[in-house]
């Protein structure tokens, strides 16, 4: 009796239908795998917190549609259509935040097709792998304090083209010129360089080798950000 109260009106009588127990049990299943993606997601990285509850909610949810679909190929393309408008209709983020989402479609995916153990063991794993890696520093490029971002000040009147070459190649390995911005109405240039330090000990008397040819203008040093883990 109450399976006919979660019956469809389009349904018809070789139609399955999925019992609410096994319904529930998908869903809570879901759930409690959505919240050890988040918990390792968490582990050693910086996050917001409605990020976190979504990722958190994301499995039950793709399992929900999977049940749904139920063996239907023409809902199963419309559901494929909708999932891939996600991707476009968000903010870009990290390589770490998307794959966390695919993991957490990947694991509500699995739930739905009523597979329950597999689901738990492929978020436990995935999870597991991932706290070790961040704990390892997987990835992480050696040697980062020597990378650094280099915005120089110059007057307008100041021929840039190789003006402080002789002074890069002393204290870097190696140097490339990424930007020239006018500043201040275009009475000042502002350049931006990318540099690879020989010793990070010499950053100062690099500065102030540079500040002698720039007419002692504003110069900034910072860690050098890279967006090659963004998609």
């Amino acid at each position: 009796m109450l399976n006919n109260l979660f019956r469809g009106i389009f349904d018809t009588e070789t139609t399955h239908v999925i019992a609410v127990s096994q319904f529930l049990l998908c869903i809570i299943c879901a759930l409690v795998i959505g919240l050890i993606l988040a918990f390792s997601y968490m582990y050693h990285t910086r996050y917001t917190k409605s990020f976190v509850a979504t990722l958190a909610l994301l499995p039950a949810v793709v399992c929900v549609v999977i049940m749904m679909v139920n063996g239907n190929v023409g809902t199963g393309v419309a559901v494929a259509g909708t999932f891939s408008l996600v991707r476009f209709r968000s903010v870009p983020g990290s390589a770490k935040e998307i794959g966390a989402i695919f993991l957490a479609m990947g694991t509500g995916l699995i739930m739905g097709m009523g597979y329950i153990g597999y689901a738990f063991l492929f978020a436990l794993l995935l999870s597991l792998a991932s706290v070790v890696y961040s704990h390892l520093d997987f990835g992480t490029r050696k040697n980062s304090a020597l990378y650094k971002t280099l915005n120089i000040t110059i007057p307008e009147d100041l021929d840039y083209t190789g003006v402080f070459d002789e002074i890069l190649k002393k204290y870097t390995s190696d140097y490339n010129l990424i930007q020239v911005k006018t500043t201040n109405m275009g009475s000042l240039f502002r350049l931006t360089y990318h540099l690879t330090l020989r010793n990070a000990h010499q950053e100062k008397e690099l500065i102030d080798k540079l500040r002698c040819r720039n007419g002692n203008l504003e110069i900034n040093v910072s860690k050098q950000e890279t967006t090659i883990g963004e998609l």
